[in-house]
């Protein structure tokens, strides 16, 4: 006897998946990925590996001993986990602690709330959250890019662009006399510049945006209104006081900015559901992001503007709630 499935209109017909989606994502990040292990060399790529296996470990186990429901470790969700978690902290991180990284990740930021589709926030952010809370020192030492490099100690560590710009503005110096002391912007475009792992190249994260957007993985809604506001509100500062405050491009192209608004903000579990909630979601991300660079105790502010906008996230849809399928637009 063969059972009908029967579900609600509309009924639409398209090739994409989870699957399809979740790895057309870690195809997308392959670029940045590249950049990261020509920069920070074998550490970069132990961190990755580390990340990712651990992420699928944790999943895992899980879904098998505690929730037993069906399991999902190979539909590209916890891959993406893993890629994204390793991409937000420093290629000389230990091992060790990227593992508990991943444990948050997963148990606590996905996992908890049911697994895919069902968690509020961001799982990589909320583990890269966790250790930055937990372990500020290993999280904050970053190690200076050196091509194909194969050392995993005794590594040269400096302070990333900007934190050189807080730090210097914090003691009076201008922004003209930390110049000189800061990466060219092909050098920041490229990514030859202290950081974490994937977040240093924005042109390598342009191309991987690019291709999801090709790919209609992503709409063009949150990165734009998220680099967009970001660029608008530091460029106004950068305009009343160009000694205090460092010009819009250097912002978006330092830090997690061009990550956070290509692959952390656009999550579709995590992110409003119309097009207008999600242009408020992005410029919210963008106000945030910049409000904690210039006035917040740390010189990096992606990571926390992204979780805040999540918590959001459901008031922000049942404001722009998306039309029902068939409804009448009322007129007048």
């Amino acid at each position: 006897m063969r059972l009908l499935t029967v579900s609600g209109s509309p009924h639409l017909h398209t090739d994409q998946s989870v699957s399809k989606i979740m790895y057309g994502v870690v195809f997308s990040l392959i670029p940045a990925m590249l950049v990261s292990f020509y920069f920070f060399g074998l550490a970069a790529i132990l961190v990755t590996l580390t990340a990712v296996v651990s992420c699928m470990a944790f999943e895992f186990v899980i879904q098998k001993y505690l929730i037993k429901g069906p399991l999902t470790i190979f539909d590209g969700s916890a891959i993406i986990t893993g890629v994204l978690l390793a991409f937000n902290v420093p290629a000389n991180l230990p091992l060790g602690l990227v593992v508990i990284g991943s444990a948050v990740a997963i148990g606590m930021g996905k996992m908890t709330f049911g697994g895919l589709g069902k968690n509020p926030f961001n799982p990589a952010l909320v583990g890269r959250v966790f250790m930055m809370i937990s372990f500020p020192v290993q999280m904050t030492t970053y190690p200076e890019p050196t091509a194909f490099s194969t050392r995993l100690t005794d590594v040269v560590t400096g302070p990333t662009p900007l934190t050189l710009v807080k730090d210097g503005v914090s003691r009076g110096v201008g922004i003209s006399e930390l110049m000189p002391q800061l990466p060219e912007y092909t050098q920041l475009m490229m990514g030859n510049m202290g950081g974490s792992v994937g977040e240093v190249s924005a042109i390598a994260l342009i191309l991987g945006g690019l291709y999801m957007l090709f790919r209609r993985i992503i709409s063009w809604h949150i990165p734009v209104a998220f680099l967009g506001s970001a660029a608008i509100f530091a460029g106004i500062f950068w305009l009343v006081d160009p000694q205090v405050y460092v010009d819009p491009v250097f912002h978006l192209f330092t830090g997690g900015l061009m990550l956070g608004a290509l692959y952390m903000a656009t999550d579709y579990a995590t992110s409003p559901m119309s097009r207008w909630g999600m242009i408020i979601f992005g410029v919210g991300c963008g106000l945030l992001t910049i409000i904690i660079r210039l006035f917040g105790a740390y010189p990096e502010g992606v990571a926390f503007s992204i979780l805040i906008m999540n918590a959001f996230v459901p008031l922000i849809n049942r404001a722009f709630k998306p039309k029902r399928f068939g409804e009448e637009v009322k007129n007048g």
